[in-house]
């Protein structure tokens, strides 16, 4: 089966609470759900009609089960989520005070975590290599085997290789306490980029990336290392696009902030979903802006993920415009 889309690295049970503006240990309820910023972005991607995929691990427990029960149930294909004995599958908490106050707790990851034991035989080459995006994120190079199986994963699609309607996109995702050093971090980036044609990444994710500097200069290191599209996301500024020939700025898309942790996984689906429908860059990065929106707007993060009928509604009532001709 050929997919839309197929994405790499981390998953885990999302432990959020019921009671918002309150730390931690005054939380009296929660709620579990699928997480890790991969498995969302496939999640998001399903949701906006788009065939997808997720290559992880989980551990060989109950919260495995649950999270097998739940890709299924959004429509993400998981034959390639197996199980790691010995191990448990993790759990990240979180704390709800908005508007910017969203600490994460990660449980079940230090020294390791199933999806860090992703080995490089277990990638389906031919899955990768015949998907229209593969996406993974900079935190599965932080640890092997699930390094090495990345490395195979993005050679078994070289960037020179893509057909015109494939991409492969790596989302800077730098996460510090998995990481020795952003110098590490660096290294391992660098060693990726040879293979990946989309970048997406905020201003600190792209300096550990490329350097600290505007995020003009920022987008254009992504460019000289052979990137097509470099993404960097301005914050309240909203989110710019540049290529050779073009760049692009979409405005943010103002909502009532609940919990802003699932809105760039949200932003990663709508904007895998927008890419391949072939939509004009400014139209991708608004659609995806407003899709992010919404997330953000609701408690969860993977069933928050909006429809395209959602996203669509949101730009005309904030005077975007919708693609022409767009469709589930």
């Amino acid at each position: 089966m050929s997919y839309d889309v197929v994405t790499l690295g981390r998953i885990s049970v999302d432990i959020y609470p019921d009671d918002v503006g309150v730390g931690l240990e005054d939380v009296t309820t929660f709620r579990k759900y699928l997480g890790g910023s991969p498995s969302n972005v496939a999640v998001a991607a399903a949701r906006h009609g788009e065939s997808a995929a997720v290559i992880t691990r989980t551990g060989d427990d109950p919260f495995g089960t649950y999270l097998h029960r739940e890709l299924t149930r959004y429509g993400v294909d998981d034959r390639f989520v197996t199980a790691v004995p010995g191990l448990q599958t993790p759990a990240t908490f979180c704390a709800i005070r908005p508007p910017e106050d969203f600490p994460l707790y990660f449980y079940g990851r230090f020294p390791t975590a199933p999806d860090l034991q992703i080995r490089p035989e277990e990638i389906d080459a031919e899955a990768v290599r015949e998907a229209r995006i593969l996406w993974s994120t900079v935190t599965g190079l932080c640890q092997e085997p699930s390094r090495s199986a990345h490395v195979a994963a993005h050679e078994a699609r070289p960037r020179e290789q893509l057909r015109a309607d494939q991409h492969t996109i790596l989302d800077l995702d730098y996460r510090p306490m998995f990481w020795t050093s952003e110098e590490e971090a660096r290294s391992q980036v660098h060693e990726l980029l040879q293979h990946v044609t989309i970048a997406i990444g905020n201003d600190k994710e792209c300096a550990v990336a490329v350097g600290e500097g505007t995020p003009d200069e920022q987008a254009d290191r992504l460019l000289a290392a052979g990137v097509r599209i470099a993404v960097v996301k301005l914050g309240p500024e909203g989110v710019m696009a540049k290529t050779r020939d073009e760049r692009v700025v979409s405005a943010p898309v103002p909502v009532e902030t609940v919990n802003g942790l699932g809105a760039g996984d949200s932003f990663g689906g709508a904007f895998c979903h927008g890419i391949n429908q072939g939509w004009p860059l400014e139209q991708v990065l608004d659609y995806a802006n407003a899709s992010g929106a919404i997330v953000a707007s609701r408690i969860s993060c993977s069933d928050a993920m909006p429809t395209p009928d959602e996203v669509f509604q949101l730009l005309r009532e904030r005077g975007r415009a919708v693609p022409e001709g767009a469709t589930r």
